[in-house]
C-alpha cells in the first residue's frame, strides 16, 4: 500500500517556497511522499488499482491525504512504481496527497509504470476531486485614488483574505454606507459623495464584514492642468498625461481623486470603430487615427489635453527566398547558425518521426541543401540548438524506446556532417522538452519539472552543476540572458532565476529563484528576454500555448496526420489559441504585465525579438512580424504594429497548404521559419523605403 508521508517543511537546497501557483504532476515522476523503493516489475502483474478515500474534497493551498493499493489478481499488495497527475490547473499531488490549486470538481489520474517489455495498457483509476475555497477570515475595504471630497466620486475595492493571508479572487461583495445622504454606494464599491460629514462603508463578503470610515470634507479644487508628453504621435505610441490640480490660491491638492477619459474624433467615423484606446493612470495609447482629447476630473472640475494620432504605417512585403521542404515528416523546431568553416547551416529536428534531424547548408537561402541527417532513439526531436560558438548542438529527446530519453550533444566542428559527441540522460530520464546551450554552460529540461545546468566545457564528458526545481511547478521552456534564466512554467508563470549574474547571489552551481510572476490562463509555454534599447527597458514576451481551442467559439481538434481517405478528419489544419503576454522586468523585482499581442483565432508558439521587431511563429497563423519599439502597452495587433505575415502554404506539404509555423529566427538580413508540415523556408522583408504600388 502507497501511503502519503508528513510535507517536508524545509526544502532542499536552490529551492524555494512559493505561494500556491502550481502545476499538475508529471507523468513519470516518482510517487510523492514515496519512503519505499517500488518494483518496476510488479507493474506488469497489477490487476485493479484501489484509491482510499475513493473521493477527495480539499481547500485551495492545502493538501489532503490518500492512499492508493495495488492488487494482483489474487487480491495481494503489489509495489509498483505509480504515475499520477491532477486536472491541470486544479488539483496536484504534492507530498502530503491531492493539493487544491483551483476552485471546481477536478481529477487525479493515477497509472501504474510498465515495464519496458509488458504488453497491453497500463491499470489506471481516477479519483474525484472536489476543491473549494478556504473560509474567508478578514475584509478590507481600499479607495483605488486619492480621498473622498463633497461632490466627487470614486471606486473602492475589497480584499477578502484568508487565514493564511492569501486573498481571494474576485471577491462579490454586498456594499452599504451608514448616511445614504452624505455617500452612497453601487454594488460594484462605486461611492458617491453628496456632502460633507462623517460616513461608514461596509463590505460583506459570506458573511464576513470590513467597515471603512471615511471624513468627507469639501473639495478645495478649482483648476487642472493637464499635459502631455508629446502631442503628435503614431497608431500604438505611448503617450504619457499627467494632471496639476490646484486649489484656489494655486496650492496643489495632493490628494484629489482624478478620473481619466477621452473624447475622440476619428478622421473616418465610418471606418474606424468607437472605442480605439486605453487609458490607464494617466498613461494612453491609441489604435487608430485621429485627434483624441484626455480629461481629468475631480467632482465637477476637470483639465484636458488634445493630441494628435496618426497611422503607424509600418506594412513591408515579404519575398520568398527558398524551401527546404520536409513533406513526409512533421518538422518541429530549428536552429540556423553560421558554422565553424564560415558557411551557414540551419538544423531542423521532427515531431512523432523515429527521432530524425536534418542539417542543411543555407549558405544560398535560395539554394538551401540538405547535407546530412541523424535519427536517434527517439520518437520526437522536439528541440534543436546550436552553442553561440557553433562548438555543439543539442538534440532533445522524447519518446525513446528505453525511456532513457536524455539530449544528444553533437560535435559540430563539421558543421555539414555532425558526430554524436555523446548521448547524456544523466537525471534525464523522462522526456527532454527543451534545451538551451551556451557556450560554457547547458541548460536542459528533465521530465518537464525541472532544469539541471550542465557544464559543457568539455562536449564529451559534460557535468551536472546545478538544478533549479519549483515545488509542484511543470516547465516548457527556458532562455537565459545576462546571467539570469527565465523559465515559463505553465500556472506558476514566468519564473526569474540568479544563474551567474550575481545581483542575487546566483551562479550556475548554486541558482538563486529570484520571483514567480503568473500569467492570466495558466498556459506560460515558452519566453524571451528583450533590452529595449531606445527606452531603456527590459520586456519579457511570453507566449501561451492551447492546442484545440476547447471552450472557444472556434473549436477544433489535434490532427497531425496527413490526408487518409480512410480516416475521417485527416488532412485537416489544428486549432490553437493563446497569445503573447508583456511583461515590463525593467524593475525585476517588481514585474508588471503591460501589454499583449494577441491574434484572434491562432495560438502562439516559439518567439524570437530583434531590432525592436518581433518574429512571432503563430501556428496555423504563420509568421508575423510585428513592430515591438517604443513604450508597449495594450494589444498591438490593433495598433497597426504589424509588418508583415506568411503563410508557409505548401500544397504537397505533411498536410498540404496547412501552415502550422513552429519557429522563427532572423539571421543575417533573411527570416528563417519552420513549419511542421512543410519543412524549413528563408524569407525576407523588402526594405522600408520601397513604395508600394
Amino acid at each position: 500500500m502507497r501511503r502519503f508521508g508528513e510535507r517536508e517543511q524545509t526544502l532542499t537546497a536552490g529551492r524555494l517556497a512559493l505561494p500556491v501557483a502550481l502545476f499538475l504532476l508529471l507523468w513519470g515522476a516518482p510517487t510523492p511522499g514515496e519512503a519505499q523503493e517500488t518494483n518496476l516489475a510488479d507493474g506488469a502483474r497489477v490487476a485493479e488499482l484501489v484509491a482510499e478515500p475513493s473521493q477527495l474534497e480539499v481547500r485551495v493551498g492545502e493538501s489532503v491525504p490518500f492512499q492508493v493499493r495495488a492488487l494482483d489478481a489474487s487480491g495481494d499488495e503489489l509495489n509498483p512504481r505509480l504515475l499520477m497527475r491532477g486536472s491541470r490547473g486544479g488539483v496536484a499531488v504534492d507530498d502530503v496527497g491531492a493539493l487544491g490549486i483551483g476552485v471546481g470538481d477536478h481529477q487525479i489520474l493515477v497509472t501504474v509504470a510498465l515495464p519496458p517489455e509488458a504488453e497491453g495498457d497500463s491499470p489506471s483509476i481516477t479519483i474525484p476531486v472536489t476543491v473549494t475555497w478556504p473560509a474567508i477570515e478578514r475584509v478590507e475595504i481600499e479607495p483605488l485614488a486619492g480621498a473622498l471630497y463633497a461632490g466627487t466620486d470614486q471606486r473602492y475595492r475589497v480584499r477578502a483574505l484568508h487565514a493564511d493571508g492569501s486573498e481571494r479572487p474576485s471577491p462579490r461583495a454586498e456594499w452599504s454606507t451608514s448616511n445614504d445622504g452624505i455617500a452612497s454606494v453601487d454594488s460594484y464599491g462605486h461611492v458617491a459623495a453628496h456632502s460633507e460629514g462623517t460616513v461608514s462603508l461596509t463590505a460583506e463578503v459570506e458573511g464576513v464584514r470590513g467597515e471603512r470610515v471615511e471624513e468627507i470634507r469639501p473639495l478645495p479644487v478649482e483648476r487642472i492642468q493637464v499635459e502631455a508628453s508629446e502631442e503628435r504621435v503614431r497608431s500604438g505610441d505611448v503617450v504619457r498625461f499627467s494632471a496639476q490640480v490646484l486649489d484656489g490660491d494655486g496650492r496643489e491638492v495632493e490628494d484629489a481623486p482624478l478620473q481619466w477619459t477621452y473624447t475622440y474624433m476619428p478622421d473616418d467615423s465610418i471606418v474606424e470603430p468607437g472605442a480605439p484606446a486605453d487609458l490607464r493612470d494617466g498613461r494612453f495609447v491609441a489604435q487608430f487615427p485621429g485627434e483624441y482629447t484626455v480629461r481629468a476630473t475631480a467632482g465637477p472640475v476637470a483639465g484636458w489635453k488634445t493630441i494628435r494620432v496618426d497611422t503607424r504605417d509600418v506594412v513591408r512585403r515579404i519575398d520568398v527566398l527558398g524551401q527546404g521542404r520536409v513533406s513526409h515528416r512533421r518538422t518541429s523546431d530549428f536552429w540556423v547558425f553560421e558554422g565553424v568553416d564560415g558557411r551557414d547551416y540551419a538544423v531542423t529536428g521532427t515531431w512523432g518521426s523515429d527521432g530524425f534531424t536534418y542539417f542543411w547548408d543555407v549558405t544560398d537561402p535560395a539554394n538551401m541543401i540538405l547535407t546530412d541527417s541523424i535519427q536517434i532513439d527517439a520518437r520526437t526531436v522536439n528541440d534543436v540548438k546550436v552553442s553561440p560558438d557553433g562548438r555543439y548542438a543539442t538534440l532533445t529527446r522524447e519518446g525513446a524506446s528505453d525511456r532513457r530519453n536524455g539530449v544528444v550533444i553533437l560535435d559540430m566542428a563539421n558543421p555539414a556532417h555532425p558526430n554524436i559527441a555523446v548521448e547524456y540522460n544523466e537525471g534525464l530520464t523522462g522526456g527532454v522538452h527543451n534545451a538551451y546551450p551556451l557556450d560554457d554552460y547547458l541548460y536542459v529540461l528533465s521530465g518537464g519539472e525541472r532544469y539541471l545546468i550542465v557544464d559543457m566545457s568539455d562536449i564529451y564528458n559534460p557535468e551536472i552543476v546545478g538544478e533549479v526545481d519549483i515545488p509542484g511547478s511543470r516547465i516548457h521552456d527556458v532562455w537565459v540572458h545576462d546571467g539570469i534564466a527565465y523559465s515559463a512554467e505553465w500556472d506558476t508563470g514566468i519564473v526569474m532565476t540568479d544563474v551567474g549574474n550575481g545581483r542575487w547571489g546566483g551562479s550556475p552551481e548554486n541558482p538563486v529563484v529570484v520571483n514567480t510572476y503568473p500569467l492570466p490562463g495558466g498556459n506560460t509555454h515558452a519566453v524571451y528576454p528583450y533590452y529595449q534599447e531606445d527606452t531603456g527597458r527590459f520586456y519579457i514576451f511570453a507566449g501561451d500555448e492551447i492546442i484545440g481551442r476547447s471552450g472557444f467559439a472556434l473549436e477544433g481538434g489535434n490532427n497531425r496526420a496527413p490526408y487518409d481517405p480512410d480516416v475521417p478528419g485527416s488532412g485537416t489544419p489544428r486549432n490553437t489559441a493563446g497569445y503573447i503576454h508583456i511583461v515590463d522586468y525593467t524593475d525585476p523585482e517588481n514585474p508588471q504585465k503591460v501589454a499583449r499581442y494577441h491574434v484572434p483565432e491562432y495560438g502562439t508558439h516559439n518567439i524570437w525579438i530583434e531590432d525592436d521587431i518581433l518574429y512571432q511563429a503563430y501556428y496555423e497563423g504563420g509568421l508575423r512580424v510585428v513592430d515591438v519599439s517604443g513604450e508597449l502597452m495594450g494589444n498591438l495587433y490593433t495598433q497597426g504594429r504589424e509588418i508583415a505575415v506568411f503563410k508557409p502554404n505548401d500544397p504537397i506539404g505533411y498536410v498540404a497548404n496547412a501552415p502550422t509555423t513552429w519557429s522563427a529566427m532572423p539571421f543575417k538580413g533573411n527570416i528563417f521559419l519552420s513549419d511542421a508540415n512543410s519543412g524549413l523556408w528563408a524569407v525576407q522583408l523588402e526594405p522600408e523605403d520601397r513604395p508600394i504600388p
